[in-house]
């Protein structure tokens, strides 16, 4: 089983949104180390929560502090972005990290309405047009005069594309493309990811570069050293997704004062259903969780993505899965 990582440098209560960013650069060289095969990073927009707003910049960062894992975005939220560009940009990663780049592409958003209209006043129209952005960034990828446009640098390598999706429009599209696709199975605990899986395999059309289909899901999972106290860092993704649906954002809390405040009767309904599909506890257990759903899915590798307040909370449970996985590090860690 492969282990790899989705990070999206979230803000935290009481320190700098910009501690984040730097936070993602050490974290990547941390699961590097735990031997993580990729290590990808999110797009979003005028979020105060999720502050990862340039994953192409951060992924030059990341180059700059890594050697042998994958480095990738999931994803560029390609309506925004002009296709050649977004090629340009990832052929230039590709130079800095020749072998080891992929490019996660998604349609959604990746912020409300309005700020997506800022960042691309056509965003309605554009995002009809997702299919052939996705094609004529493959095309430049690939070092092709397309449309009479080269996008360099030119190398020996091209990133690898991947389809990111939360529903059967991503299966089928990646499916109908030849590509690999990734599920976004912590958007809504997996509803859907069964048909979407099926959907991507039965249509699945052979493309040179990936002759049989290959996909993998990003679930939210956290594993500390006891079901106890996994269950008390879980507390601030908990507290956080309570507050989202009220339409409250903002930085992660941190957990003990939430265990101090406590649930308010309406509240408790909701972390309940949360917690029931919730991918926390002991190593061994979340270990054996992850595994289990990986064998149901037929997938031979999981993302994961982890919130906790403490960033030593989030490494140690990456360091637990990595060991859980039985993965080789490829560096002495701290863990």
């Amino acid at each position: 089983m492969k282990l790899s990582v989705l990070d999206q440098s979230i803000a935290l209560a009481g320190r700098g949104e910009d501690e984040a960013i730097r936070d993602t650069l050490d974290l990547a060289a941390h699961c590097e180390a735990l031997g993580c095969r990729r290590f990808w990073l999110s797009e979003h927009h005028g979020l105060p929560t999720i502050v990862g707003s340039a994953p192409e910049i951060l992924m030059a960062a990341v180059a700059a502090r890594t050697h042998t894992i994958r480095i990738g975005s999931a994803g560029v939220m390609l309506p925004h972005y002009s296709a050649l560009k977004v090629a340009e940009q990832f052929r230039v990663l590709e130079a800095l990290a020749p072998g080891r780049i992929d490019l996660g592409v998604g349609r959604a958003p990746g912020a409300d309405m309005r700020t997506a209209q800022l960042l691309n006043p056509n965003a309605y129209a554009a995002a009809e047009g997702f299919p052939q952005q996705i094609v004529d960034l493959q095309a430049w990828l690939a070092g092709a005069a397309h449309q009479g446009v080269v996008a360099h640098p030119r190398g020996a390598h091209e990133p690898e594309v991947w389809v990111l999706g939360s529903s059967d429009y991503g299966a089928r599209l990646a499916a109908h493309l030849g590509l690999p696709y990734a599920f976004a199975y912590f958007f809504s605990d997996g509803q859907g990811v069964e048909q979407a899986l099926h959907l991507y395999r039965s249509l699945y059309r052979p493309s040179p570069r990936h002759p049989a289909p290959q996909a993998t899901i990003c679930v939210w999972a956290l594993a500390a050293d006891s079901d106890d106290e996994a269950r008390h860092h879980a507390l601030s993704r908990e507290r956080w997704r309570v507050d989202r649906m009220r339409g409250r954002l903002g930085p992660l809390q941190p957990p003990e004062a939430i265990a101090r405040a406590g649930w308010s009767a309406d509240e408790v309904p909701i972390v309940e259903a949360t917690r029931a599909k919730a991918f926390v506890g002991s190593a061994p257990k979340v270990g054996a969780m992850l595994r289990a759903l990986a064998a149901e899915l037929q997938l031979d590798e999981l993302v994961v993505n982890t919130w906790a307040f403490e960033p030593a909370v989030r490494r140690r449970s990456y360091a637990l899965l990595a060991r859980a996985f039985g993965l080789t590090p490829s560096a002495a860690t701290a863990a």
